[in-house]
């Protein structure tokens, strides 16, 4: 390894001895390798979504199903609501489906990056990952807060995505051979606390004076975004439909948005268009108003409207079932439909029952 990328691995780990983040998952720089099933389901969650509301699910996770082997018994249902809140529900299934695959070899997760990437859902952020953390290989580890600290540090003016792979050969030439886990985290941690993407603490970072973008006294520029294109708006509307104290739920199919989780009824809205409009019952429906919630590709509008009939069948089949409406915050519903439920509740408390 060239001299100064020495020193840049060097100057980081003496800093991340003295910085590292306390975490759930992790086994701090004197400390054992953590176990690998927690770096992984850690990784997993961490995807898209934040520290703090990760360690949560993460606790409740490893506080219900301790081992690999625990997860991958577990009921596809009781996962899927477990998750929810998290968003990006493929993840879960394809959490499921690596636990099970892991659990049929014995419950040991491979030991090297190639071998990892064969399993469900395992992309090669993750892989390189749990190869790094887990077992201490050397592996090149790129997230969100990885990107930034390399690009800042080598400013690389090249536009995301396309700059990507620019920032992920300057990432290898700086891994070391050994210690790459802790490496991974140092620049985790650093991109996290003190190279943010809005003001940089550049005179408490351990690397500032080999930092390329602080020479051109714009760090924050880097890196390189293209401008944001407009999400399209969807509309759907949503169905509450109440009886004795229960309302009506339904599975939301296997494959794709929200799939396998307990969700309201709707129009059958979608990524590529607006919903039908139909409603499951014809009859006395009231709207109680609209949520809003963005997802990956586009934005949805989804009005709420409640059954005021005096009676009603289960449109839904064998599909649906019916849950206390007491209950309903440990239904398990995504968080479209957990706004969903809130409003009409609020309406509720607002007419006094």
């Amino acid at each position: 390894m060239n001299a100064s990328y020495t020193g840049i691995a060097t100057a980081l780990q003496r800093w991340y001895n003295l910085h590292a983040r306390a975490l759930p998952w992790r086994a701090l720089p004197d400390e054992p390798r953590p176990d690998p099933y927690r770096v992984w389901l850690s990784e997993v969650m961490l995807q898209q979504t934040t520290v703090a509301a990760v360690i949560p699910y993460f606790e409740k996770f490893t506080s219900r199903w301790p081992t690999v082997e625990a997860l991958a018994a577990a009921e596809d249902s009781e996962v899927m609501a477990a998750w929810a809140g998290l968003g990006y529900y493929a993840r879960a299934r394809n959490l499921l489906a690596c636990a099970r695959e892991v659990a049929a070899r014995g419950g040991r997760f491979p030991d090297n990056e190639g071998e990892l990437l064969k399993l469900p859902g395992l992309g090669a952020y993750t892989a390189a990952a749990v190869a790094a953390i887990a077992f201490g290989q050397r592996a090149v580890v790129v997230d969100a807060n990885v990107e930034r600290v390399v690009s800042r540090l080598f400013a690389i003016a090249d536009p995301l995505p396309k700059g990507r792979k620019a920032i992920r050969e300057a990432a290898d030439r700086i891994t070391p051979d050994e210690h790459a886990g802790h490496f991974a985290q140092a620049m985790m941690d650093l991109g996290a606390g003190v190279c943010s993407a809005r003001a940089p603490q550049c005179l408490l970072c351990p690397l500032t004076d080999l930092c390329e973008a602080r020479k051109t006294g714009e760090p924050e520029r880097f890196p390189v975004k293209p401008p944001k294109k407009a999400k399209p708006v969807r509309k759907g509307r949503a169905f509450w439909i109440e009886r004795e104290g229960a309302v009506l739920l339904v599975r939301r199919p296997g494959k794709g948005m929200l799939g396998g989780m307990r969700a309201l009824p709707d129009d059958g809205w979608s990524a590529r268009g607006d919903g039908s409009g139909d409603t499951p019952l014809a009859g006395d429906w009231q709207s109680v108003g609209s949520v809003q919630h963005v997802f990956t590709h586009f934005a949805l509008e989804m009005s709420v409207l409640v059954w005021r009939g005096e009676e009603c069948c289960d449109p839904t089949g064998e599909h649906g079932e019916w849950w206390l409406v007491s209950g309903i915050d440990e239904a398990g519903l995504p968080t479209l439909f957990g706004k969903a439920a809130r409003l009409v509740m609020a309406q509720r408390e607002e007419r006094g029952g």
